[in-house]
């Protein structure tokens, strides 16, 4: 297991995105996530880091990602490449929404 960090950047923004996944459609909707953050988010400026989850029954998938701003994240929003990947993501699940948190305090395993 890769060691788990949780930085908490002054003025950082951390999104928060679930997908309830329409029957029939988890490993394409996996695949197209993996996908935008392989080949679209990684490379946008702002871009900190992302973890992906998803539940033993494989009807709900989170994505966790870390931006510099918040600004960050809102201008990738604005990119036609995440648009059309947003509607195809919509298309393939019952409904996401991102949820914009700040980091209010982290706690890490203790040793």
């Amino acid at each position: 297991m890769d060691q788990i960090s949780i930085p908490a950047p002054k003025g950082g923004q951390t999104v928060i995105l679930t997908y309830e996944v329409a029957f029939g459609t988890f490993d394409e909707l996996l695949a197209l996530l993996n996908g935008a953050y392989e080949d679209i988010l990684v490379h946008q400026p702002g871009f900190l880091g992302a973890a992906i989850h998803v539940n033993d029954a494989r009807t709900r998938v989170a994505s966790y990602s870390q931006w510099e701003s918040r600004e960050a994240f809102l201008n990738v929003l604005k990119t036609p490449e995440m648009q059309s990947v947003n509607r195809k993501l919509g298309d393939l699940s019952k409904g996401f929404e991102p949820v914009l948190y700040d980091i209010e305090r982290v706690h890490m395993a203790a040793g």
